[in-house]
């Protein structure tokens, strides 16, 4: 069973989003879409200062299975990104919440996570899948 911790928010698409302390919001992608791509072989993440609208395709994960698309979860201006998946993709698939998060946003609306799943809501769409 992949792991949901409840603190955090999800998408349809298997993104996670944590609200922090600063305003910002972290990105990455959850343990089951990580489980279902196998072992990342390359990440390509965007620039900083790009502006992204929720549900935007706006990074991608490849494997040794396909390439998908990372979606951002809403809106907003992309501020960080983890440089060290440049380096070590496989991160994500060993600490997808952690080491393995994708990007920092500042959202353009601070309530924008409430459109969002919460973790029963998420369990729920993994099981029916």
């Amino acid at each position: 069973m992949s792991d949901v911790p409840e603190d955090l928010r999800y998408t349809r698409t298997h993104e996670w989003v944590r609200a922090d302390e600063d305003g910002l919001y972290t990105v990455g992608i959850t343990d089951h879409a990580q489980e279902q791509l196998g072992d990342l072989v390359f990440v390509e993440l965007p620039e900083i200062g790009r502006r992204c609208e929720a549900d935007e395709a706006c990074m991608v994960v490849e494997s040794v299975k396909a390439a998908s698309d990372v979606y951002s979860p809403v809106a907003g201006e992309v501020v960080e990104i983890n440089e060290a998946l440049a380096d070590s993709p496989e991160l994500i698939n060993k600490d997808p919440y952690g080491e393995g998060w994708m990007v920092r946003i500042r959202p353009d609306d601070p309530k924008a996570l409430e459109g969002l799943m919460d973790a029963e809501a998420y369990r729920a769409l993994i099981e029916e899948a």
